[in-house]
């Protein structure tokens, strides 16, 4: 006897303003595996602690060899994730990363259910994701925070980690 087969879908229409992000740290030297493990474990700790408006995560691998870690997250709006992404804890690794990425590489992708998608690539080598094929440009002025390239209205949640001036002045 054949094996049915459990083909199913889900209905969003409880998730209306639903945002899916994928990040990802790709290690570049011996001080960036170290640098990739710690924040795994730093993320494990605060995902843990179920910051409002998460819904999921999962960690993932895009290869081994160069290490180059991830996670897929599912947040139930934009200011969630926004807000979540500029408290404490994230706040203080995200002005350190962008300080000293550590041997690392760092990037995100979000989509949102309404449409729209919006990126961040810092010391990416070799190019993934969107970064692989799409034009790149320099993330300065509209195109420095999340909210700005995607036009979202409303006030930002919080400060950013690091303004565009503090950024560029400590590189």
């Amino acid at each position: 006897m054949a094996r049915v087969q459990q083909r199913q879908t889900v209905d969003l229409s409880a998730y209306p303003d639903l945002v899916v992000i994928y990040l990802g740290m790709q290690a570049k030297s011996l001080r960036g595996l170290r640098t990739l493990l710690s924040y795994g474990q730093r993320i494990t700790r605060s995902v843990e602690a179920a910051p409002d408006g998460l819904l999921r995560h999962q960690f993932m691998m895009f290869s081994l060899f160069p290490p180059h870690l991830g996670m897929r997250q599912y947040w139930r709006d934009f200011d969630a994730l926004e807000r979540w992404a500029r408290s404490e804890p994230h706040r203080t690794w995200w002005q350190a990363l962008l300080r000293d990425p550590g041997g690392t590489g760092f990037w995100h992708e979000t989509y949102f259910i309404r449409g729209g998608i919006e990126t961040i690539f810092l010391d990416v080598n070799p190019p993934t994701g969107l970064l692989s094929f799409a034009q790149a440009h320099e993330a300065r002025g509209a195109m420095f925070s999340a909210r700005r390239r995607l036009r979202v209205q409303g006030e930002e949640q919080a400060p950013p980690g690091l303004t565009e001036e503090e950024f560029y002045q400590a590189r």
